[in-house]
C-alpha cells in the first residue's frame, strides 16, 4: 500500500501507542471479561445485548427522526444509558453524513454519558455500515462496491481499500463496521446482489478474507488505533430469495446450504473476524434470526466462532410482527436469545427488549448462561477494541484521511474493475479528436457511480457531496475537451410505473444529437437503492432506456453502451445493435475518471465478470449449474431454444491486447486420497499494448455418487500484468479440500474417480484414487 510520509509517521505513532499499552492475549482478554462478568447485574447483562440507532438519542419530536444538525438529547442518554445501561449504538441520525469531526463530538459525546452512567465504567461500542469506505462521512474515499471488487479480482487491492477504510473510520470516531458481505449473489433479481463479491464461493472466500484482513489486520489486532472491527454478513444464504426480493423466504438443502453459501463464512471465522449479522429473511420455513441449528449448532458449535452474533434491523421483533412466529414481543425475544443472538440492533423501543428479556430470565425461559454467554462476546469485542482504556479515536491524529494517496487506491480498483464486454471491430479504444454524444440517465450522476450506502442509505444524498468529483459525463469533457461533447439527458428512469424526474425526457433530442456525433455513449443503468426500495418486477433495463438505446442505435453511428447497475439488468433487446460495451458496475468517485481512460485508451481494461449476465429474465442459470442445464440441440429429436445461453458469462471480460495460454501441465495424473496436485499453465501476452489477464482455474467432478456434480467450479485464480510478447507460467496447487463436495445430508464427501481442470480452453483430466 503507497502510503505518503506524513501517513507512515502518523500510522507508527497510532500503532506504536497500542503496541505500548494496548495489546492483549486472548488470554488477558478472557481473565478481564470474566473478572467483569462475575461483578455485573442481570440489567446490566441485558443492557450490554442492546443496541439502538442514534435517532433514539438525538433530539427530535420523536425517537424515529432526529433534528438535522444532529444535537443529543441529555435526557435521552440518561434514560438509554443509566437505566437500561444500552452498551451499543449504531447508525448516523436522520440519515445524514457527519463530517469527522462531528463524528468525533458526537461519539465522544456518547461514551462520555455511558461512562458516567455505567457503574462498572463499561464503555459502548459503535457500529456503522462502512460498506466501500466511511460511507456516511463527507470527504471520505468511497471505494467502489463490493460487486465491482469482485469484476477486479485482485485481493491486495480488496485488502489496502479496507485498510483505508479502517483508517478513515477510526478518524470518524467509529470502531466496527458491518462489513464484509460474504452473501453469494446468485440472483440479479435480489436488489443487494451489488453489495456482495459476486456468485462464487470462492471469489467469495478470497476476498472476503482480503477484506477482513484490511479492516482488522492480519493478526486481527482491532485494539490498534488504525483498525476496527469488521462483521460477516448475512448469516447465511440470505441472497437466494425464492422471489428474489429483500427479506423473502428461501428453500435451501442442506447440501446447497454447505457447499455454497458456508464457505465464504467459514473461511472468515478462521481469518479471525470478530463479529457477525444474521440473515433477516426466513429458511425453509424458519426465520434464520430463530434458527437454533444454524446460530448455535453451525455456527458457534461446529465453526467454532467466538465472536458477537448480532441481528439486522429490528428482526427480533420481526419475529412476531412478520414473520409471525411468535405471538408476542416478548416470545419474540426469547426465540432469538435462545437460538443464539447475542446482541439485538433493536433500534428503536430498547425498553421492550430489555425488560421483556429480564423478565425472561427471570422466569426461566431464557436460561443465565445463556446470558453470560452472550455478554462475553459482546464484552471480548469492546476489549480487543481497547475501549475500556481508548474509547476515543480523534480525527487530529488521521491526517491522511481524504488525502490523494487513498483517491489513488480508489481510483486503481475502479480502473482494474471496469469490464469490457463487447469491442466489435475493436472500436475501443476511441481517439481523442472525435464528437462525442453523451446520452442516458445515467450520464451524469454521482448517484448512480456510488450507489446505495452511500452518505445515506439509498444514496439518494450524494450530490450533496460530491460536487468535487466527475460524472461520466464531466470525465469525458475533460477527456476529449468540452467542444467535443454533445450532451442530452434523453430519458429518466421509469421503473415498476414511478419515475425519477431528474429531467425532462428529451429522447428526440438525444436522437437528433446523434446524427451529429461521431460516437455516442449511451449511458445506461439503475439509480441508486439498496434492501427493500430496490425489490423489482422486470429484469429487463427499464422501458425509456431499451426506447432510447433502440432510437438511438437506429441512427447509424457507433454506439458504446455503458452500464452503470448494481445488478445486471438484460439487454438483449438491443445488445446487436451495439459496437461495444463496457461494465462499470458501481466504481465509486473515481469510477467516471478510470471508465474514461478506458475509453480513450490510457487503460486497458482488466476486469472480469463475476456473475453470469442474462440474457432474458427467464434464464437466471448461474455458471454454478448442473448439467442437466446445458441439453444441447441435436442430442435429441427435440431444438432446446431456453438451453444455457447467457449474454455474458462468468469470468468473462476484454482487453485491448490478447492472450495466447499454452502447457497446461500437472505434476501428476493419478493421486490418492488426501495428495495434493500441481497445475501450471504459460499464458502469453501476443498483443502490442501491456495487458492485465485474471487466470481462472476451473475443475470438474466428472462423476459424483452422492449428488449430481457441477459443470464446473472456480478454484485459484491469480491476476498477472505482462507485456507484448512477455510469458508467464502461474502455478496452483489443488488440495483435498477442492475435491470434496457436499452431500445430499450436507456431510462432505470426498471421492475416488476421473476429475477435469480447465484454464481457459485447455483441459486435463486425472484419477483420484483409494
Amino acid at each position: 500500500m503507497k502510503y505518503s510520509f506524513k501517513m507512515i509517521a502518523c500510522a507508527l505513532a497510532l500503532a506504536s501507542g497500542f503496541m505500548a499499552s494496548a495489546q492483549q492475549t486472548e488470554a488477558e482478554i478472557n481473565k478481564k471479561v470474566e473478572s467483569l462478568l462475575a461483578k455485573m447485574t442481570l440489567e446490566e447483562k441485558v443492557g450490554q445485548m442492546t443496541q439502538i440507532t442514534l435517532d433514539v438519542i438525538g433530539k427530535g419530536n420523536n425517537r424515529y427522526t432526529s433534528d438535522y444538525p444532529l444535537y443529543l438529547d441529555d435526557g435521552a442518554m440518561k434514560t438509554a444509558f443509566e437505566k437500561y445501561q444500552v452498551g451499543s449504538v449504531l447508525n448516523t441520525a436522520s440519515g445524514h453524513a457527519l463530517t469527522p469531526q462531528k463524528w468525533y463530538e458526537v461519539i465522544s459525546e456518547v461514551q462520555k454519558n455511558t461512562l458516567k452512567y455505567s457503574r462498572l465504567k463499561i464503555p459502548t461500542i459503535y457500529g456503522v455500515d462502512e460498506i466501500h469506505g466511511a460511507t456516511y462521512t463527507d470527504g471520505a474515499t468511497m471505494f467502489p462496491q463490493e460487486i465491482a471488487q469482485g469484476a477486479a479480482r485482485n485481493p491486495e487491492l480488496t485488502k489496502q481499500a479496507a485498510a483505508i477504510t479502517a483508517y478513515e473510520t477510526r478518524a470518524c470516531n467509529i470502531p466496527w463496521t458491518f462489513s464484509p458481505v460474504l452473501d453469494l449473489g446468485l440472483s440479479p433479481l435480489f436488489p443487494r446482489q451489488w453489495e456482495t463479491f459476486g456468485e462464487d464461493p470462492y471469489l467469495c472466500s478470497v476476498l472476503g478474507v482480503a477484506m477482513i484482513d484490511g479492516y482488522e489486520g492480519v493478526n486481527n489486532d482491532i485494539g490498534n488505533p488504525l483498525h476496527v472491527a469488521s462483521c460477516m454478513k448475512h448469516f447465511l444464504g440470505y441472497h437466494t430469495a425464492t422471489s428474489g426480493k429483500d427479506r423473502t423466504p428461501s428453500y435451501i438443502s442442506d447440501e446447497a446450504l454447505r457447499e455454497y453459501h458456508l464457505p465464504a463464512f467459514k473461511a472468515a471465522i478462521e481469518a479471525g473476524s470478530h463479529t457477525i449479522m444474521i440473515n433477516s429473511g426466513i429458511i425453509n420455513g424458519v426465520p434464520v434470526h430463530a434458527n437454533y441449528d444454524i446460530l448455535t449448532k453451525l455456527l458457534k458449535e461446529e465453526l467454532g466462532f467466538k465472536g458477537l452474533v448480532v441481528t439486522d434491523w429490528a428482526d427480533i421483533e420481526n419475529l412476531h410482527k412478520r414473520d409471525r412466529i411468535a405471538a408476542s414481543d416478548k416470545e419474540a425475544i426469547m426465540l432469538g436469545i435462545n437460538a443464539g443472538i447475542d446482541m439485538s440492533m433493536v433500534p428503536y423501543n430498547y425498553e421492550v427488549f430489555c425488560d421483556n428479556l429480564i423478565g425472561l430470565v427471570k422466569e426461566g425461559k431464557v436460561k443465565q448462561q445463556r446470558i453470560d454467554d452472550a455478554v462475553r462476546r459482546v464484552l471480548r469485542v469492546k476489549y480487543a477494541l481497547n475501549l475500556f482504556d481508548k474509547p476515543n479515536t480523534n480525527p487530529k491524529d488521521y491526517p491522511e484521511f481524504g488525502s490523494k494517496a487513498h483517491e489513488e487506491a480508489s481510483y486503481r480498483m475502479a480502473a482494474e474493475a471496469i469490464t469490457l464486454l463487447k469491442n466489435e471491430g475493436n472500436i475501443l479504444p476511441l481517439k481523442k479528436n472525435i464528437k462525442v454524444l453523451v446520452t442516458g440517465p445515467n450520464a451524469n450522476s454521482m448517484r448512480t457511480l456510488n450507489g446505495g450506502w452511500s452518505y445515506s442509505w439509498q444514496g439518494d444524498r450524494t450530490p450533496m457531496h460530491t460536487e468535487k468529483y466527475n460524472t461520466i459525463l464531466e470525465a469525458v469533457q475533460h477527456k476529449i475537451g468540452k467542444n467535443n461533447v454533445t450532451y442530452v439527458p434523453g430519458v429518466s428512469y421509469k421503473e415498476g410505473g414511478h419515475y425519477y424526474d431528474e429531467f425532462a425526457d428529451k429522447l428526440d433530442e438525444a436522437v437528433a444529437a446523434a446524427k451529429d456525433a461521431d460516437v455516442i455513449f449511451l449511458c445506461l443503468g439503475e439509480n441508486s437503492y439498496t434492501e427493500k426500495p430496490g425489490d423489482m418486477n422486470d429484469l429487463y433495463m427499464s422501458d425509456l432506456q431499451t426506447e432510447l438505446a433502440q432510437k438511438v442505435a437506429a441512427v447509424g453511428k457507433p454506439v458504446i453502451l455503458i452500464l452503470n447497475e448494481g445488478r445486471p439488468r438484460v439487454i438483449s433487446k438491443f445488445e446487436r445493435q451495439l459496437k461495444g460495451i463496457v461494465q462499470t458496475y458501481l466504481p465509486g468517485n473515481f469510477g467516471a475518471d478510470a471508465l474514461a481512460d478506458i475509453l480513450f485508451g490510457d487503460v486497458n481494461p482488466s476486469g472480469k465478470l463475476p456473475y453470469n449476465y442474462p440474457r432474458y429474465p427467464n434464464a437466471l442459470i448461474s455458471y454454478i449449474h448442473k448439467p442437466s442445464e446445458e441439453q444441447r440441440a441435436g442430442e435429441g429429436v427435440y431444438n432446446y431454444e431456453a438451453d444455457y445461453n447467457p449474454q455474458f458469462g462468468f469470468g468473462f471480460g476484454l482487453s485491448y491486447t490478447t492472450f495466447d495460454y499454452k502447457d497446461l501441465k500437472l505434476d501428476k495424473t493419478s493421486i490418492k486420497k488426501g495428495e495434493n496436485v500441481k497445475v501450471s499453465v504459460t499464458v502469453t501476452n501476443t498483443g502490442k499494448v501491456t495487458g492485465k489477464e485474471v487466470v481462472h482455474l476451473f475443475t470438474s467432478d466428472l462423476y459424483a455418487s452422492s449428488v449430481t456434480p457441477d459443470m464446473k467450479r472456480l478454484r485459484r485464480f491469480d491476476k498477472i500484468e505482462l507485456k507484448p510478447g512477455e510469458s508467464k507460467t502461474v502455478t496452483f496447487e489443488l488440495t483435498p479440500k477442492d475435491l470434496t463436495y457436499a452431500g445430499r445430508h450436507g456431510e462432505y464427501i470426498l471421492e475416488a474417480g476421473e476429475f477435469e481442470v480447465m484454464v481457459d480452453k485447455l483441459k486435463q483430466k486425472f484419477t483420484v484414487s483409494e
